[in-house]
């Protein structure tokens, strides 16, 4: 992947660390923000820094990259607004959005090919956004739960009154960064315009489950188990567990030639516990 340009509209977790490896590999990368304090963070990655919206925000350069995760409005991407005309000039265009899109499968099975019925509204931006990109030769992955270092489970547990939700039946799929990071640098090399890949790990599984898990890799007791009846949740987390699924990667594998290198959450919490022990 060396000589890479990436334009990444909106740098946040997934797109920084793509970023970062495509610049460790000698490329090089430009990432949008929205504020100059934002500016000095990607400075100090080696990202060169773009406040967009803004009257210096240009078009991205001809054959590069483009990655985007900024959020849709009632009217879809504003990226697509601003700059879709020209995907065509893009070497490879990727768009991040959520397995949200699916809605509520009662536990069955997502696949790229499942009709989409977004019971949110978010959701049903993204849908709007998958759209648009699609029809510009995109790629498009959608993505469930994102952990990695620093943002997983292992913090979640040690935060004050933590709990234990408990749903009988309601599993998750989830997704390390670095796994997303491969799936994106895979679909580069073996680009598919119009292409949408659920990407995922192997193995859906209870939210309550992974906490307790993540308390015992770090010796402490797990949080209280609380019944989702009597749990008083946010209309948000309400809308969290209202939908039910597993999420196949069984496309991406076989076209993309990828394996999640944390096929479980149990693998991934290991990593990340690795992770935040190098960086501490």
């Amino acid at each position: 992947m060396a000589q890479l340009q990436l334009q990444a509209f909106g740098c946040g977790y997934v797109a920084s660390e793509l970023a970062r490896q495509i610049i460790q590999t000698g490329g090089a990368a430009t990432g949008t923000t929205r504020s100059a304090e934002g500016a000095a963070r990607l400075e100090t990655s080696g990202i060169k820094p773009v406040i967009w919206p803004g009257p210096d925000a240009a078009l991205p350069q001809n054959g590069s990259a483009w990655l985007i995760s900024v959020p849709p409005g009632d009217e879809g991407c504003p990226v697509f607004e601003a700059f879709g005309e020209h995907a065509g000039n893009a070497s490879w265009v990727g768009y991040l959005s959520t397995t949200g899109v699916y809605g509520d499968l009662d536990g069955g099975w997502a696949f790229e090919d499942t009709p989409r019925r977004p019971q949110s509204v978010e959701a049903q931006r993204r849908m709007i956004a998958e759209d648009q990109w699609l029809g510009a030769g995109a790629h498009v992955f959608r993505l469930p739960g994102i952990y990695g270092p620093g943002r997983s489970q292992l913090e979640r547990v040690q935060a004050p009154n933590a709990r234990r939700i408990i749903k009988p039946g309601q599993v998750f799929s989830r997704a390390h960064r670095d796994d997303i990071v491969s799936a994106l640098r895979a679909s580069i090399s073996r680009p598919r315009p119009g292409a949408a890949y659920n990407v995922c790990d192997d193995e859906p599984a209870p939210a309550d489950e992974v906490l307790v898990h993540a308390a015992r890799l770090l010796g402490i007791a797990p949080p209280p188990a609380v019944a989702f009846e009597d749990a008083n949740l946010s209309s948000a987390a309400q809308r969290f567990y209202a939908e039910c699924k597993r999420v196949s990667n069984a496309l991406a594998k076989a076209e993309l030639g990828w394996r999640p290198a944390y096929p479980t959450y149990r693998e991934g919490l290991r990593a990340c516990l690795q992770a935040d022990a190098a960086s501490s």
